[in-house]
């Protein structure tokens, strides 16, 4: 059964219990009162027909209050309290007034006594009580009084009110169908748009509403917010699975070059006869350093696995000032001929994972070492940006091309000058995945000819006072 089936039932049928309700108390109510009024009308006309028996008077026509309504009509008998009939209704012929033996004892016992009786196939309220004769001896007196026309007009009534009520919930059962289906048309298009998302996988399709913000415009409103949200959610997993194809044929490609070379050296060494000693030492050298390679490229995917893996890192506080200090140290170390400047550093707090921060930046500062002449300068500092701190890594060198920019942070991506390093086109992918992961952005600025610039963002610590001044929390700034 349908949803508009059973509204339009439900409506239909709570109508017709307020109809049947509403008949049954105007219908009890309509014959209460005409039942009264009759009962009130008989006994007018016995008290009219007793005056007139005391008097010695005994109409030969019907007593009636009203001489000119026709169809009201009283009849008179009168009965010995024996039973035995003294005087006949003069009006109805061969008819006479029932008095059952029940009302009889009513009655010789002194109480009115009132019963319904056909009479030449007419209904007749028939009221018997004992009254005193024209002698002044008591004797019983009935009166009948003709009520068929307040019977055909209850049972008119009655009709009209079962044909009336039938014909009212006929046609709100129609009008309520109507209705229905006019209220549900939302749900309806609703319906259809999911059949055709689901058919056709096309999120882009919506439900068209015009109607009020009521409880099916919120319903049509909240099912678009939801293909909405299914349509991002499925571009970014069609994102994500070409990131993910290219991914994985640029690691294949990768994997591919030293395994390679592996292989080949290892035939190289197997070959019969031997080759030389000098021939042998070269290709150990270089399967040393291919197998070094691999091991790189292999310790940067898994890097890159946990971090697609969205793998929670530690967030505790992190002094800037120590930790930029020993990252310029390890700088030092790494490449004592060239430049690296570390600016001061002022009090700055930032929650992150320090072996990850730490890997951010030997990432930067051997993207630099790497592809910059040896008499280029690095500078590494950090400061306050309104709401941001900052960490810059800048150098002088050459610069990175414009075209090149919008994909230095893609995996595997190594631009022209770079392609002969010894770089596997991870190292950025990397920085800029674990920088996401302690809340912060990785962004690069550079021009040719003047360097490049790499800055680390991360939000202001509740360490950092307002009015621009720095407190430390450990309590030496």
């Amino acid at each position: 059964m349908t949803i508009r089936l059973k509204l339009t039932l439900v409506y239909s049928l709570i109508l017709a219990l307020v109809l049947i309700i509403f008949s049954i108390i105007l219908y009890s109510t309509q014959r209460w009162t005409t039942m009264n009024t009759a009962q009130k009308s008989l006994n007018y006309h016995f008290n009219k027909a007793a005056e007139a028996r005391a008097s010695a008077f005994a109409p030969d026509q019907p007593v009636s209050p009203d001489s000119s309504n026709n169809y009201i009509q009283s009849y008179m008998q009168v009965r010995d309290l024996s039973g035995e009939i003294i005087q006949n209704p003069a009006n109805l012929e061969n008819t006479r007034l029932p008095l059952s033996n029940e009302g009889m004892q009513a009655v010789t016992q002194g109480q009115d006594w009132v019963e319904k009786a056909w009479l030449d196939g007419e209904r007749f309220f028939i009221r018997s009580q004992l009254a005193d004769g024209p002698d002044g001896n008591p004797e019983i007196l009935q009166v009948a009084y003709f009520v068929e026309d307040r019977y055909e007009f209850l049972n008119e009534l009655r009709n009209i009110l079962v044909i009336s009520d039938s014909l009212v919930v006929i046609a709100a059962f129609g009008i309520g169908w109507v209705l229905a289906g006019l209220t549900l048309r939302p749900i309806d298009r609703i319906t259809q748009t999911a059949k055709t998302v689901g058919d056709e996988r096309d999120f882009s399709q919506r439900v068209k509403h015009t109607g009020p913000n009521d409880e099916i415009g919120q319903l049509a409103t909240t099912f678009n917010n939801m293909l909405a949200r299914l349509q991002d959610a499925y571009v970014q997993v069609e994102q994500s699975l070409q990131a993910q194809r290219r991914f994985v044929a640029d690691a294949s490609h990768e994997l591919r070059t030293p395994l390679t070379t592996i292989r080949g050296n290892i035939s190289l060494l197997q070959r019969e006869p031997p080759i030389s000693a000098e021939d042998k030492a070269d290709i150990l050298n270089d399967t040393v350093d291919e197998t070094d390679r691999l091991i790189r490229l292999v310790n940067d995917l898994l890097v890159l696995a946990r971090a697609d893996a969205q793998q929670s890192l530690r967030h505790e506080r992190i002094q800037l000032k120590p930790f930029l200090e020993d990252i310029y140290r390890q700088a030092i170390l790494l490449a004592p001929q060239r430049t690296i400047i570390c600016q001061p550093v002022p009090d700055l707090t930032i929650n992150g994972d320090i072996d990850a921060l730490k890997q951010v930046m030997l990432v930067l500062l051997d993207n630099a070492l790497k592809h910059t002449p040896p008499e280029t300068t690095i500078t590494i500092g950090a400061a306050v940006a309104g709401e941001h701190i900052t960490i810059i890594v800048q150098d002088t060198g050459p610069g990175i091309e414009t075209s090149q920019l919008v994909h230095i942070f893609d995996r595997f991506y190594r631009g022209d000058t770079a392609r002969s390093g010894p770089g596997t086109g991870l190292g950025l992918a990397i920085a800029d995945e674990l920088t996401k992961a302690q809340n912060g952005t990785l962004a690069v600025e550079s021009r040719v000819g003047q360097g490049s610039r790499f800055t680390l963002t991360f939000p202001v610590t509740p360490s950092i006072a307002r009015n621009g001044n720095t407190v430390s929390d450990n309590g030496d700034g």
